[in-house]
């Protein structure tokens, strides 16, 4: 058996030579191109052999040629499916889904929202002495409930009625005057009609008459001051409530302005609660208001009173205030009092979809409904994540409610 050459053996130097002749140079080449193409045969036996340097007969040498020239291309692979979520290749439309879909208004809330809320007296005023003297007594102490018109100090009124008999005086001195005066005008009148008394001083009288009249003016407003300042030695109570605060003493000096008491309105109470701006709307479309106070389980029905259009820049929040509605007032002022705190609920009407049926879909939040046999991405603005979603949807609209998580807009369903 013939031995193949070891490919690594050095070959022998080559010596050209020039030819001699055409026909020998011809001879020479085709020499060389034979020797060229069973190098090439040899290179494709050794690929096959299944040992380094191992001797392969010139049969199996050419059933190995003929084996590589008939065998088949290679083909890839088939590539492994796509993962779920992920885009598909143009032109190709993703496998229907299983879902499982349900009616709007089978699955949809209105949310109960509640905030923190006060009750406030509709008024709570600082009364202060308006006129100077000397406290004599008090009549009302703190946590005293008083009834409207009520006595609740008493300032000395000695100066004040010695100022309304001068004023009194006053008055009476200048009701003589005018007297006088008209008559005096009256014989002045006389006498230019007989010749006795001139038109010049006749002008006179009457223009005395006039400064007598406002004089007598003059003095009927002082004694009505004088009248005033001592009704004002007695502080009364401008509205039935509770004494809050007491700052005057038995003996003290006021001044007008001196605080003295600290009267808060026990009738007509107010609830103030603070709404963040995204439930202000919720708020005013609710058609019932209720109040629980702090440590007890009793609602109080309200009626809304108004709400501030302006977002206070302390707590960015709208102010509102609520009333007791009138079957509830005797009882809320009970259990309820001015300075109360407690937790004011409300029921927003318009329908919200749950937090767990939206889905995310680029930069929008939204949900997946039914239409024919595939599904459709309505895109909810405004919404925040994590929390239910308002909707304007038909009642009847077909909302996926499992599955959605690896639907696609457009996507055939079963």
């Amino acid at each position: 058996m013939n031995r193949l050459p070891h490919l690594m053996a050095p070959a022998a130097p080559t010596r050209l030579v020039a030819p001699t002749s055409p026909a020998a140079g011809s001879a020479r080449l085709a020499v060389l191109t034979l020797a060229v193409a069973s190098a090439a045969a040899l290179a494709g036996l050794l690929h096959t052999t299944p040992a380094w340097g191992q001797a392969a007969s010139p049969a199996q040498a050419t059933q190995a040629t003929q084996a590589a020239s008939n065998a088949p291309p290679a083909q890839a692979a088939p590539a492994a499916p796509a993962a779920p979520g992920t885009a598909t290749a143009p032109g190709a439309s993703p496998a229907a889904a299983s879902v499982q879909t349900a009616r709007l208004d089978s699955v949809w809330l209105q949310p109960e929202r509640s905030a923190a809320a006060t009750v406030l007296a509709r008024n709570e005023s600082r009364l202060s002495a308006e006129v100077a003297g000397t406290v004599l007594r008090w009549g009302a102490d703190v946590g005293a409930t008083v009834r409207r018109g009520e006595l609740l100090l008493q300032i000395d009124p000695t100066d004040h009625e010695l100022a309304l008999q001068r004023a009194q005086a006053g008055r009476d001195a200048a009701v003589a005057r005018l007297q006088l005066g008209l008559a005096q005008l009256q014989r002045a009148r006389d006498l230019v009609a007989q010749g006795f008394f001139s038109k010049e001083a006749l002008t006179q009288r009457e223009t005395e008459v006039v400064l007598q009249q406002a004089d007598l003016a003059s003095a009927e407003a002082q004694l009505r001051s004088a009248r005033r300042q001592l009704e004002r030695t007695r502080v009364l109570a401008p509205f039935a409530g509770t004494v809050v605060q007491r700052m005057a003493q038995v003996g003290e000096a006021v001044a007008p302005g001196t605080p003295l008491f600290v009267l808060s309105e026990s009738t007509a109470a107010e609830l103030q609660a603070h709404v963040p701006p995204a439930e202000l709307s919720g708020l005013r479309r609710a058609g019932a208001w209720q109040f629980q106070p702090q440590g007890s389980q009793a609602l109080l029905d309200l009626r809304l009173l108004r709400a501030s259009p302006t977002v206070q820049t302390a707590n960015r929040a709208h102010a509102v205030r609520l009333g007791w509605t009138p079957a509830v007032a005797d009882a809320a002022a009970a259990s309820a009092p001015p300075g109360s705190s407690g937790v004011l609920r409300w029921r927003d009407p318009q329908p919200h979809i749950p937090a767990a049926l939206l889905v995310r879909r680029g930069e929008a939040l939204g949900i997946f409904v039914r239409q024919g046999q595939q599904v459709r991405f309505v895109a909810l603005p405004g919404v925040q994540e994590g929390r239910a979603a308002p909707t304007d949807l038909p009642p009847e609209t077909l909302v996926v409610v499992r599955g959605q998580a690896a639907l696609s807009h457009g996507q055939a369903i079963n």
